[in-house]
């Protein structure tokens, strides 16, 4: 007796040793329906390829492929461009798929018969390496014709292998086209630049930054010759003076000897002499030319003072003509190239002044122009390393896209050419006969504890007293009688 669902394990072998046929029966129901099943369903056959993903011939240090997205991403994009219905389509009418399923289903239920019927399994990446990269990927196919399953699959791996090469060749074309078009806007702007660089050096030239140290030395230079100019025209402003007191003295000296000389003209010419005298020897030694001259002016002075006192006594003789002395010829030539000589430093020093003040004012504009100076190098350099950095990339893309052109980067390659399935996928005899053989037995079961459950019979001590809630006082064991061969229960009280 079960009561409360609860079998304990003499139940279990009671039950088991009065029905067990009817497990028998079950298990036995169950497979011959499993191979019924497998007789009346339709068979499917399977083929499928192994497709390797080949890594490119020219290591990327020496060029850097383009294309470096993740391949799950890349393999997934193409499964559903390939099994779109524009390129299944092709392939319906090509190998003239599912005539029957025409009839009655439209062309979207055809495209999305054979799409269930493709799988795309991605390899697993080999355990204990660190790259990560998919190293390869599955296709199987699944059809009711084994050379049509087969037909199909290489057809459909051919349109991976051209998908992918296509799509890897176009991606390269258009970044190389990209960064061609960026390349050329950065060259714009790069002469653009360099023109502006060149046009504000034309402009400030002499007071650009490095040229200021250069500035500062020749105003220091020019400032030591304006002020040696300076000195050198003040020496000829004297020379000048002092050759014109001269001059004017010996004029003077003459006029008075041709009409005769007063006493007292001579002698205020004499003393103006004497101090020219000693101005000279202020400036000039003993030796020099202008202070001997006029010593011997004075000689003559004084000897024609005498003379004239001779001859006052004589009642003077008449006057000669007046002659010019060599010495005054001299000195009206020296006040000429003296008054040449102050010309040419007043000259000279103009153009000393007006050369300084130009250094100066480079010098002042020197910090204001520096500042623009050093933008627009900053806008330069900018433009110049952005199109060295793009012509680096071009040059790049450019042999990445010629290893793409020649199929040296990386490709899908067929290992294991598309399989021709000898016996059907589906159904699967083993697995049909086991799951056929264990629903019947897990259904045997579930009847066994159904008749257990509601099998009311007393017989064991525990069964007594659940159900009268008395305790046993004695117990008739089991009788075996020989010439019936059945068990007699005893009764108990």
């Amino acid at each position: 007796m079960v009561r409360n669902g609860d079998i304990n394990l003499a139940d279990v072998r009671r039950i088991l040793r009065r029905y067990w046929w009817i497990l028998a029966l079950t298990t036995t129901v169950g497979a011959l329906v499993a191979v019924c099943a497998v007789l009346v369903l339709p068979k499917r056959y399977t083929s499928r390829t192994m497709i390797l993903v080949e890594q490119p011939t020219v290591p990327a240090d020496y060029v850097k492929p383009i294309i470096s997205g993740d391949l799950n991403h890349r393999l997934a994009s193409m499964q559903e461009q390939i099994l779109s219905r524009t390129r299944l389509q092709p392939v319906i009418d090509k190998f003239g798929l599912y005539v029957k399923q025409r009839q009655r289903d439209n062309a979207e239920d055809i495209v999305a018969r054979l799409r269930a019927a493709v799988k795309i399994s991605p390899m697993e990446p080999m355990a204990g390496t660190d790259n990560r990269q998919l190293p390869g990927f599955y296709v199987s196919l699944d059809f009711d014709e084994p050379q049509m399953a087969q037909q199909i699959c290489t057809e459909i791996t051919a349109m991976f292998l051209e998908q992918n090469a296509k799509e890897r060749e176009q991606q390269a074309t258009r970044t190389t086209s990209f960064i061609s078009e960026q390349l050329n806007d950065a060259k714009l702007k790069l002469d653009d630049q360099d023109a502006k660089l060149a046009q504000f050096k034309r402009q400030y030239l002499g007071s650009l930054p490095e040229e200021e140290q250069t500035n500062l030395s020749i105003l220091t230079g020019m400032n030591s010759q304006l002020e040696a100019n300076t000195q050198a025209l003040s020496r000829a402003e004297q020379d000048r003076a002092f050759n014109e007191s001269l001059l004017s003295q010996q004029e003077l000296n003459l006029k008075s000897t041709s009409i005769g000389a007063n006493p007292e003209t001579t002698v205020s010419e004499l003393s103006a002499m004497r101090q020219q005298l000693a101005t000279l020897l202020a400036h000039y030694t003993p030796k020099h030319p202008d202070v001997v001259k006029l010593r011997d002016q004075i000689s003559e002075l004084e000897k024609r003072q005498a003379e004239s006192a001779k001859a006052d006594k004589t009642n003077a003789a008449p006057a000669a003509p007046i002659i010019t002395p060599p010495q005054t010829q001299q000195l009206r030539a020296k006040i000429r190239q003296d008054e040449i000589n102050i010309a040419d430093l007043t000259h000279r020093q103009a153009q000393l002044q007006e050369q300084i003040h130009q250094l100066q004012g480079r010098v002042q504009a020197s910090p204001m122009v520096e500042q623009q100076f050093k933008e627009l190098t900053r806008n330069y350099q900018t433009a110049s390393d952005f199109y060295n950095e793009l012509l680096k990339k071009r040059q790049n893309s450019a042999m990445a896209t010629d290893l793409e052109h020649q199929q040296q980067s990386e490709q899908f390659r067929v290992f294991d050419p598309p399989s021709l399935p000898q016996k059907p996928s589906f159904p699967n005899v083993p697995m049909f006969l086991g799951g056929g053989g264990g629903g019947g037995l897990a259904i045997g079961l579930g009847i066994l504890y159904l008749i257990a459950f509601m099998d009311k019979s007393l017989h064991t001590e525990h069964d007594v007293e659940k159900c009268l809630k008395l305790r046993v006082l004695t117990v008739i064991p089991t009788l075996e009688l020989a010439e019936s061969g059945r068990d007699v229960s005893a009764s108990s009280s």
